[in-house]
């Protein structure tokens, strides 16, 4: 049974809370815009039991769908193995379940409000209890700990002695922590045994801490800023923060060791003592309608995606679902689509774009972003949609992050004049309920030189190659619509803004550079990944390997984009890879 869509965002759970949506749920206090939740108190000295696992006498795997995030990719990672999905409607479907998987996605006060609200809390807690096979995966790790701050201070299962804090970026770190990592895994797990010193995928901003009261639980840490927990195992009882269905063929193989815990090793694990995080190398999909009405792949030459030929044609570089598949093949971090299509200002009624990420999802296990048209807009009929319902749609259709580009802007515009955080903006909603972590920036500035810095009210930079006019100094102005218009912003203000407006990740585009192939705008890269705490991804201007190992080794930037590039084959994307590792710089292989 596939969950409803979320064009009114609605939960696959009872028939009597159909119409209770994510939004609906999230009833904030006027005084202290803390989130009132109805909390269910936990049975404290809760013991599990060990016991060995036993392979469950049938195909089906009970899913706990709480109706918010990207459960989709989890779906299909589960169908991929072989496995039918029994969706809950009702506590007793959780208690009834020969096996349960609970893919929690966002944040921690509206998921448990919702497992309260619905009475599963105390149904996945008796679950949990009796030893009954268990995995949660990212929040569906974080809810088994006794609370978060993330929201305040809200209780959470009270299974697992600790509590889930956000990490420490005072000493330069940044955060959220997405990307590649390995584990070091500290007890035998049996859905770990085929990951030894492979990269898994995080996305979160927020851990449980290792501890006396808790070590007896704990299989495996990762070490980011400080060691966290990285997964947890107690007799049937497992748990993951990394994303499994977001892993590749090592994060399969997690969920097909604990749907199948007596199937063989696949892959004999390689040992590396890696510790880093790895730097992401991303391949963007620019994907819009050409002249005959087909969903093709294009790519700007400074943003124009237009042949200079005399019938002017849509620039067409092939079918994005089959272009995603091959990025993945070959070894791509992560997949971005930016819809860029003429019918992007009705985006629920994109039907083409949806299917490009439900299709898309199907077979490519790593993170799928999508940009465009993510806002407030009212329909033809005078149907008003929020940006969360825009971009739960989205959520729901396969992507794990939204990107944002010009509503950011308006939004920090506004920020910047008033000083005030209205809770309204498309970025305070979509954080709020699925988290920073699931919230990207496009940022689309246009260098603009300057003899000094006294010259204009926006950060400068001393440039690296002069102006036209031997000016030295320049400022980044944002634009909107494409490139086409300029504001009032700088680059740097814009993403000081965002970030304290609920951005996790700033995706930083140089239209100067866009389509040259000379190389990523350093200038431009440093100074914003210098200025902020959330990952930065390079982007514009790759032309060849070396310009990713210079944007790594001059930069702060946690990951590098390319389009051109990869879809002309010019070069490949492990090449890309071999070099970084030449070169020192840590990736995923």
């Amino acid at each position: 049974m596939e969950s409803p869509s979320l064009l009114s965002p609605s939960i696959a759970l009872t028939p009597s809370i159909r119409n209770l949506s994510i939004p609906s749920l999230i009833n904030f206090n006027n005084k202290n815009n803390r989130l009132k939740l109805q909390l269910f108190k936990s049975p404290r000295n809760l013991s599990v039991r060990a016991s060995s696992s036993v392979t469950p006498p049938d195909n089906v795997v009970t899913l706990l769908d709480y109706g918010a995030g990207n459960v989709r990719s989890v779906r299909n990672a589960i169908r991929h193995l072989g496995y039918q999905i029994k969706d809950v409607q009702t506590p007793e479907d959780i208690l009834s379940a020969n096996r349960l998987i609970f893919p929690g996605v966002g944040a921690f006060a509206p998921a448990m409000d919702v497992l309260n609200k619905t009475g599963m809390a105390e149904a996945l807690s008796t679950y949990i209890e009796k030893d009954r096979p268990f995995l949660g995966i990212c929040l569906g790790l974080q809810l088994l700990f006794e609370s978060s701050n993330e929201n305040g201070s809200v209780k959470g299962l009270g299974i697992i002695p600790g509590v889930v804090g956000r990490f420490d970026s005072s000493n330069g770190l940044t955060v959220p922590h997405i990307g590649w990592h390995t584990l070091e895994i500290t007890k035998q797990s049996d859905i770990l045994e085929e990951i030894g010193g492979r990269h898994v995928y995080f996305v979160h901003s927020y851990r449980a801490m290792p501890s006396n009261e808790n070590k007896q639980w704990i299989s495996s840490t990762c070490n980011y800023g400080d060691n966290f927990i990285a997964s947890i195992k107690m007799g049937n009882i497992h748990a993951v923060q990394f994303h499994p269905e977001k892993s590749g063929d090592v994060g399969l193989s997690v969920l097909r060791r604990f749907l199948y815990p007596k199937s063989p090793v696949a892959k004999k694990p390689t040992e590396r003592k890696d510790s880093k995080l790895a730097k992401r190398v991303i391949a963007c999909l620019d994907v819009r309608t050409n002249d005959r009405g087909d969903l093709v792949v294009t790519k700007g030459d400074q943003y124009d995606v237009r042949e200079n030929t005399k019938e002017n044609e849509v620039r067409n570089l092939g079918k994005p679902v089959d272009l995603a598949g091959q990025y993945y093949k070959d070894g791509a971090d992560e997949v971005s689509f930016l819809n860029i299509t003429a019918f992007r200002d009705f985006p629920l009624g994109d039907l083409p774009m949806l299917q490009v990420l439900r299709y898309a999802s199907e077979n490519v296990f790593v993170p799928l972003t999508v940009g465009g048209g993510i806002r407030d807009f009212t329909d033809a009929n005078g149907r008003h949609y929020t940006s969360l319902e825009v971009a739960s749609e989205y959520f729901r259709s396969g992507a794990d992050k939204i990107s944002i580009g010009s509503d950011a802007v308006y939004a920090a515009e506004e920020y910047i004049k008033t000083g005030v955080k209205t809770g309204n903006t498309s970025l305070e909603q979509i954080s709020r309920v699925y988290g920073n972590q699931a919230v990207v920036v496009s940022v689309d500035p246009r260098r603009v030189y300057v003899n000094s810095p006294d010259d204009v009210d926006f950060k400068t930079v001393r440039v690296t190659t002069p102006g036209p006019n031997g000016e030295e100094y320049a400022w980044y102005q944002c634009t909107v619509n494409g490139g086409r218009e300029g504001r009032q912003i700088g680059a740097y203000e814009l993403s000081k803004a965002v970030e304290e407006l609920g951005a996790g990740e700033i995706l930083l585009n140089c239209i100067d550079c866009d389509g040259q192939g000379k190389g990523y705008d350093i200038d431009l890269i440093k100074l914003i990944s210098d200025s902020v705490s959330i990952p930065v991804i390079a982007s514009s201007g790759a032309g060849n390997v070396e310009h990713f190992s210079e944007v790594f080794e001059k930069t702060n930037a946690s990951a590098a984009l390319a389009a051109g590039i990869f879809h002309r084959k010019e070069v490949p994307i492990q090449s890309v890879k071999e070099h970084l590792l030449k070169e020192g710089i840590e990736v995923r292989i």
